[in-house]
C-alpha cells in the first residue's frame, strides 16, 4: 500500500480493510482490484464507503453478497427478549436517560463489520458493565443542554440488536424532553448486520421515532450519498447523535455539530483515542 497517512483512511486501516477482504474472498483478481481501489483512494474516502465499493465489485463479479438476515434476527430477538428487564433497570436508575444512553452505547458491540466474531456472552457482560466515566461527562452535559433547546432530534442508527437499546434510549429521551420531535436514520439497503427500515419496524423503533433510510447499502452515513429527504433530516436536526464507528468515520469531520457514541473495536480507534479495546466513547464535535 502507498503511504497516505494524511487521509481519512490511514495505511493501518487500509491494510485491515484489505486483510478482511482477503479472509473472505480468495480470488486473486478481485483482491488485486481491492488493492487498486485502496491504493488510489481519495483523501476524503472513509472505510464504510470503501467497504461499499468492495461489495459492489464483489456483486459484479460473483453475484449477491452474503446476507446477514439470520444474524440480524438473532440479535434483535436476543435483545428484545431482555427489553422488559432493561427498561426496568433504566427506569430505576437515578438518571434514566443517562443509563439508557450508556446501554445504547454498549449495544454497539454487535458489529459483524469490525469484528470476526460477535460473542453473545461478551455482549451481555458489556451490557452489565455499561456506565459513564468522568471523560464522558462534559459531552453528556452538553448533550442535555442541546436537547433542552432543541425542536428536532436525529439518531443515526448502526447495528441490529443495538437498535432495540436505541429504542429504549429514545423512549427515555422523549420522556425527558417531550417537546422534541424524534427521527431515526437507518441504512437504505443491506450492509452487513446494520439496521434497515424493515429491521426498525421489527423491533418497534418506528413507534418511537420517524424512521428514514439513508438511501444506500453503506455501513455509515455519507452525506454526499444521501437522498434529498435524508439530507433534509440531517440539515433540520437541532441535535444529532451518531452511533457506531462507521457513522463516526463517515459523518465526522465535515464541520457539522454532532454527538458520537460508540465502542472502540479496532486498533485504529484504540490508538486514536488512547483507550483499551471495547472502551465506550461519547464525543461532542462542535
Amino acid at each position: 500500500m502507498s503511504m497516505k497517512e494524511n487521509m481519512r483512511i490511514p495505511d493501518m486501516c487500509a491494510r485491515c480493510l484489505y486483510d478482511m477482504q482477503a479472509a473472505r474472498v480468495k480470488d486473486p483478481d478481485f483482491l488485486a482490484r481491492v488493492r487498486d481501489m485502496l491504493d488510489h483512494r481519495d483523501p476524503r474516502d472513509t472505510a464504510p464507503y470503501m467497504v461499499y465499493r468492495f461489495a459492489r465489485e464483489y456483486e459484479r463479479r460473483f453475484g449477491p453478497s452474503r446476507r446477514y438476515d439470520e444474524d440480524k434476527r438473532r440479535y434483535n430477538d436476543l435483545v428484545l427478549a431482555m427489553e422488559g428487564d432493561i427498561r426496568q433497570r433504566i427506569m430505576s436508575a437515578p438518571d434514566p436517560l443517562s443509563r439508557a444512553l450508556a446501554y445504547a452505547r454498549a449495544g454497539n458491540f454487535i458489529d459483524f463489520g469490525a469484528m470476526e466474531k460477535v460473542d453473545p456472552e461478551a455482549f451481555l457482560a458489556l451490557l452489565d458493565q455499561a456506565e459513564w466515566t468522568q471523560r464522558d461527562m462534559p459531552a453528556y452535559r452538553a448533550f442535555l443542554d442541546k436537547c433542552r433547546h432543541a425542536r428536532r432530534f436525529l439518531l443515526l442508527c448502526d447495528n441490529c440488536g443495538e437498535i432495540v437499546l436505541d429504542k429504549l434510549f429514545l423512549e427515555e429521551l422523549g420522556r425527558r424532553f417531550p417537546h422534541i420531535e424524534i427521527w431515526a436514520m437507518v441504512r437504505g439497503g443491506e450492509a452487513l448486520n446494520d439496521a434497515t427500515e424493515e429491521d426498525a419496524r421489527y423491533v418497534g423503533l418506528d413507534r418511537i421515532a420517524h424512521v428514514i433510510g439513508n438511501g444506500a447499502a453503506v455501513a455509515g452515513t455519507v452525506y454526499a450519498m444521501l437522498p434529498e429527504a435524508a439530507r433534509r433530516a440531517v440539515d433540520s436536526a437541532d441535535v444529532i447523535l451518531s452511533k457506531g464507528q462507521g457513522n463516526y468515520e463517515s459523518f465526522s469531520g465535515d464541520g457539522r455539530e454532532a454527538f458520537y457514541a460508540f465502542l472502540c473495536k479496532c486498533d485504529l480507534f484504540t490508538q486514536r483515542f488512547g483507550v483499551p479495546r471495547f472502551t465506550g466513547m461519547l464525543i461532542h464535535e462542535t
